[in-house]
């Protein structure tokens, strides 16, 4: 089975002029046939989010005009202009809708669904995502569509942008990719405008993103970034944000957004595996986008100097949006308007510079959450999450079903690299059940190719073992298929054990349900509302890869060696104390890892060589 949305890296995509143009050629043949006698360019089969669609698709005959002029373009695109404006356009409140601030504006908003009343929550994006498309068709709009047809489309995208920023609560689903489209609606809607109204709407723009995101960012991995959905970062609508955030910097030129955006841009390189896999957020946890993020991972993987567009994209939404018919969509057309006409390209070299929450070399990396954990290993294609035990998730040793990786102090890390290898100490003070703090120093080692990890700890009670993750996908040339099996082998005794109840707090990797459907089974709210990373907190234990201790420790420590990404020769690596730590030698390396102590500064020290 194939995990359904993780596939091609978006840098795989071409995206040179001629490739563009082939893509709008491919959507004006679509369009003519489609277009109905009234002017209405919408998919047959769209019910959701389909009040921005036509005029969507409008937008890229425009662009197509303007690259092409193409001579049948100009009267599709007033006729279906005129339809948007006739036929699209609300005033009247919609039945049910929350979030207004005030009753009766009588100004015009977008609906999500056409129906009075049937989803009315839906409203406040897809108003945004209309003003986005009008503001794309009036940049292309000279020559193209009269005075008076533009006229009323400026009237009615000032009217989108006065009903999101007056009539309703701003940002009502606290949605960071939906806010900061917002913004880039003002600053673009702004310069169509007459003065003094296209100053107040720049400045009410600005005001709203200073006041009403970039004040409420949400601290996670040591970054700050635009709350999406009541948490950090989605994997579907965090890549989306960082385009936004590009093309805010484009037309506006203001400093704010290029900053916000490398710093987002950071942030999803390190929890980015090397072949594109991600996972976690509080909405959808395994659900890439695709066209929609391209924009902004090509535009600040060139400023930050890193290949973003390893990001694993879905290609079903390679272009643009579709229907399951494969038949074209308008929805969000406005990034693959602006995609086109952004002419940076893809930095396709990693980044050099040491990340403190991921490791990164090879085929190998690891990214780390906030409490330095490992959030998701990858070694030989293959992705290891989290492994639960006794409702508690993570790497590192368990004593008596306790798992003692949450820190009671200062986590600290030294990275080194050194003669073809990269490595990561993390160090972090720790408290069992027993209330003994004892101090967990896992080493991570690799040459690129294998995945060495080294835990040392104080000797610990009972039988210990060390939770070392739970195998969950591979890669499978553009796809990533579930998988249950583990390309590891261990110092001491190594087991895959499966959880026995079947039910949903327990995850069995060898089943076909996903990560994501089985903490949508967990979450609070339905699937597609609620967090699913919250839901998966519930889990009660899964399937997990446990390392029994290493043989041959100092007798005060338990040690436990894991060696990812091969399982094809013996593993025995060789533990000695010296004067200045513990001595680890295995096949590859030879390292030296400090005291708990610390040297003179209290960080830890480690030494790495062949």
């Amino acid at each position: 089975m194939h995990l359904p949305r993780q596939r091609g890296p978006l840098h795989d995509l071409p995206d040179s002029p001629e490739a563009y143009d082939a893509v709008l050629a491919g959507v004006t043949e679509q369009a003519l046939a489609r277009m109905t006698p009234e002017g209405n360019l919408e998919h047959p089969d769209c019910v959701d989010d389909i009040g921005d669609t036509s005029l969507g698709i409008t937008s890229l005959l425009a662009l197509a005009w303007q690259r092409t002029k193409d001579p049948r373009l100009p009267e599709v695109v007033r006729r279906s202009l005129a339809f948007h404006l006739s036929e699209r356009v609300y005033t009247e409140d919609n039945p049910g809708y929350p979030n207004l601030r005030a009753r009766n504006s009588g100004l015009p908003y977008a609906r999500y669904t056409l129906a009075a009343g049937a989803h009315p929550i839906g409203d406040w994006p897809s108003t945004v995502w209309a003003l986005l498309q009008a503001v794309n068709v009036l940049d292309a709009a000279d020559g193209l569509v009269d005075d008076g047809q533009r006229a009323r489309l400026v009237e009615v995208a000032h009217g989108y942008w006065r009903w999101l920023t007056e009539a309703t609560f701003f940002n009502p689903q606290e949605a960071g990719n939906q806010a900061i489209g917002c913004v880039v609606g003002g600053l673009m809607l702004a310069r169509h405008l007459p003065s003094p109204d296209g100053e107040s709407v720049r400045r009410r723009a600005m005001r709203l993103y200073e006041d009403e995101i970039r004040a409420h960012r949400v601290r996670d991995r040591g970054a700050l970034l635009p709350p999406e959905h009541g948490g950090a970062y989605d994997n579907n609508y965090g890549p989306i944000s960082l385009s936004f955030l590009a093309q805010a910097h484009r037309v506006s030129g203001e400093e704010v957004f290029a900053e916000d955006g490398d710093a987002l841009a950071r942030y999803i390189d390190a929890r980015l595996t090397n072949g594109g896999f991600d996972n976690g957020g509080p909405r959808y946890s395994e659900q890439h986008s695709a066209f929609e993020s391209v924009l902004g991972l090509r535009y600040f993987s060139a400023r930050i100097g890193s290949d973003l567009g390893r990001y694993r994209g879905d290609s079903r939404w390679a272009r643009h949006a579709v229907k399951a018919d494969g038949g074209v969509d308008g929805h969000f057309a406005w990034m693959l308007v602006w995609q086109i006409q952004d002419t940076t390209r893809w930095h396709r070299a990693p980044s050099t510079d040491a990340a403190r929450h991921q490791l990164r070399s090879g085929s190998v990396s690891v990214a780390f959450d906030d409490r330095m954990t490992p959030a998701l290993v990858e070694a030989a294609g293959t992705y290891y999450l989290p492994a639960a035990v006794n409702r508690q998730h993570g790497f590192g040793p368990v004593t008596d079903g306790f798992l003692l990786t949450r820190p009671m102090g200062e986590v600290r890390v030294r990275d080194v690299t050194a003669d073809g290898l990269t490595a990561k100490l993390v160090t972090k003070p720790v408290v069992g059940r027993d209330h003994v703090l004892r101090h967990v120093r896992s080493l991570y080692v690799t040459d690129g190719t294998s995945l060495w990890t080294t835990v040392a700890v104080e000797r610990l009670p009972g039988t210990p073992y060390l939770l070392a993750g739970l195998p969950y996908a591979a890669d499978d040339g553009d796809r990533v298929r579930r998988t249950a099996e583990p390309r590891a082998t261990a110092a001491g005794a190594l087991r895959l054990t499966h959880p026995g109840p079947d039910d949903p707090h327990h995850f069995d990797a060898r089943t076909d349900t996903t990560q994501e459907q089985a903490a949508f089974a967990l979450a609070a709210d339905p699937r597609g509302y609620g967090n699913p990373d919250e839901g998966w907190r519930h889990l009660v234990a899964s399937t997990a890869l446990e390392a029994g201790p290493a043989p041959g420790a100092p007798e005060d420590l338990h040690v436990f060696a894991v060696r990812y990404g091969r399982d094809d020769s013996a593993f025995t690596p060789v533990f000695e104390r010296d004067g200045t730590g513990l001595r680890v030698r295995t096949e590859a390396f030879t390292a030296v890892i400090g005291d708990a102590a610390g040297g003179a500064d209290a960080e830890p020290e480690l030494t790495l060589g062949r």
